[in-house]
């Protein structure tokens, strides 16, 4: 007879979950007892990293992946990556162990005490079965939940006894909508407020990306005339950002954003939050007499808006229906964004420099993944990105997922036979966060460069407490840190980037390399502003 884990292994293998990222645990081990062949185990040195991995690698193939943690204190450490994927959107399926049923009364050792409560509420679905023979089923449900809008993570609560019970029959592998359309009659009154308006502009978010809606999303701005910008704090890039409609992306703060849409009568907002704020800067939401339309496929993002009216369907899918509903107009398009001045030489560089030097050696078909606060607005300046599925951040705003989200893309890059070239830029204060990934990625002999941007310290904290009037706040400065021995602690090369015009050649070495490299790069230590 089939057991719990017979079953479950062969409904994994049927929707294609057959890569697991994790960190084995005792509680994990009756799971992974006589792992399958035609699997494969992404081991990571800490759960944290495995999150992040995992969040990366389905971003990528735009397909859920498989997390396996620990019981309560490995589900903690991965939280913070946990919160990150929810504010992804990223479709992931997180199992995690717990002690045996017949011990769970009295709270031995590694019991997870309410173990679906502990990852609430950064997941869609959180569940423990009753019966070990509800795995399988549970294990379809959850799936069944993480793919369909808006995608998440989903989480999973194991007794480590259940593995060898016998199964019943197993649940049936359904398929499930992914995406939905728009309200015909709400798409036609938004397209008629957009035919009248005198001054559109267009406000994009991550999931026209998810959606590969970049082709609409040209289309319609180029039939409104309408310049576009991208919504604060994105983690996708969504429009190609060497189009003459591109403007950049938002200022994250209520009244500096209301600014930068001024003139505009009509702000149309697809597939994203409306907005995300901070710091707090205080302000009117929108330009006088502004009227806002919002299209997303998450009803909560829908409710919590401070303005606007709703539509609810998948971003792709709207801008084509709107394009269809929309007649040419007779507006002037907008004229392109000026090029940035030259970047002054220093020693030694400053971020823009660096960046800049980044753009002249950018790989064909590259793949940025960032994540170096302090330094953004030069990366996003300096560094346009022109095609989809090309820059990944993290929306949450918490550190520890650049890293390990570079290595599950590049990862994902290699499975999925693209093999388009991979970069990470990580702060030297992000870089410690999950920098146990740089050992899973030369485990996998992943071609992957990091780029460390070093100036020994948090500079984006030191810009908030200037913008905050906060002087004295302590331990922002990170003296004593070699990033290069790290490295090569972890069984990666390193080499320190000084001068900067060793660039070109060390990024080239790197993405030809049979494993991981690590490009420290000096940097001064002017503090950016937040705005």
């Amino acid at each position: 007879m089939a057991t719990v884990r017979d079953t479950t292994y062969a409904l994994l293998r049927d929707l294609g979950l057959t890569t697991v990222f994790g960190n084995p645990g005792s509680t994990e081990e009756p799971f992974l007892q006589d792992f399958p062949a035609d699997f494969e185990y992404v081991h990571a040195l800490q759960e944290a990293t495995a999150v992040g991995m995992a969040d990366g690698y389905a971003q990528a193939t735009g397909k859920p992946a498989h997390v396996n943690l620990h019981t309560a204190p490995g589900t903690g450490n991965g939280m913070g990556n946990l919160v990150t994927a929810w504010h992804n959107k990223t479709p992931l399926i997180v199992t995690a162990g717990q002690q045996n049923r017949e011990m769970l009364l009295i709270e031995p050792r590694l019991a997870s005490r309410r173990a679906a409560e502990l990852p609430q509420p950064y997941v869609k679905w959180s569940h423990e079965p009753v019966r070990a023979q509800d795995i399988p089923a549970a294990l379809m449900r959850a799936y069944a939940t993480a793919v369909q809008p808006p995608t998440g993570p989903v989480f999973l609560s194991l007794p480590m006894d259940d593995w060898d019970r016998p199964a019943e029959p197993p649940p049936q592998v359904r398929a499930v909508a992914t995406r939905y359309a728009p309200d015909p009659a709400r798409l036609r009154d938004f397209a008629a407020v957009l035919a009248a308006s005198r001054s559109p502009v267009l406000v994009l978010g991550a999931a026209v990306d998810r959606a590969g809606a970049w082709p609409a999303a040209v289309a319609l701005a180029e039939r409104l005339a309408a310049p576009v910008w991208t919504a604060p704090a994105p983690e996708r890039a969504v429009f190609p950002e060497d189009h003459p409609h591109f403007r950049g992306v938002l200022p994250f703060a209520i009244g500096p954003l209301a600014e930068a849409l001024r003139d505009h009568d009509t702000v149309l907002v697809v597939g994203a939050p409306v907005f995300r704020y901070y710091p707090y800067v205080p302000g009117d939401y929108l330009p006088t007499e502004a009227r806002l339309l919002h299209v997303t496929d998450d009803p909560e993002e829908s409710a919590r808006a401070p303005v606007g009216e709703s539509l609810l369907g998948d971003a792709g899918l709207a801008l084509a229906d709107l394009l269809a509903l929309l007649p040419a107009t007779d507006r002037p398009a907008p004229t392109a964004r000026p090029e940035p001045e030259p970047s002054p030489p220093s020693s030694p560089p400053t971020a823009d420099g660096l960046f800049a030097a980044l753009a002249a050696h950018w790989p064909a078909d590259g793949v940025l993944v960032q994540e170096s606060p302090s330094n953004l607005s030069a990366l996003r300046r300096r560094l346009r990105i022109t095609r989809p599925g090309s820059y990944f951040t993290m929306a949450s705003g918490g550190l520890g997922f650049g890293l390990p989200a570079a290595v599950g893309i590049a990862l994902a890059e290699r499975d999925t036979g693209r093999g388009r070239p991979v970069v990470a830029v990580v702060g030297d204060g992000s870089f410690h966060y999950s920098v146990q990934a740089l050992w899973t990625a030369a485990r996998l002999r992943l071609p992957l460069p990091v780029l460390v941007p070093v100036n020994h310290q948090y500079a984006i904290l030191k810009a908030f407490a200037d913008f905050k009037h906060t002087p004295g706040v302590p331990a922002l400065d990170l003296p004593g840190l070699d990033i290069a021995a790290v490295a090569h602690g972890y069984g990666c090369a390193a080499a320190v980037v000084d001068p900067l015009d060793q660039l070109g050649d060390a990024l080239s070495a790197a993405l030809a390399a049979d494993r991981p490299t690590v490009l420290p790069v000096p940097i001064n230590t002017e503090v950016p502003r937040i705005l």
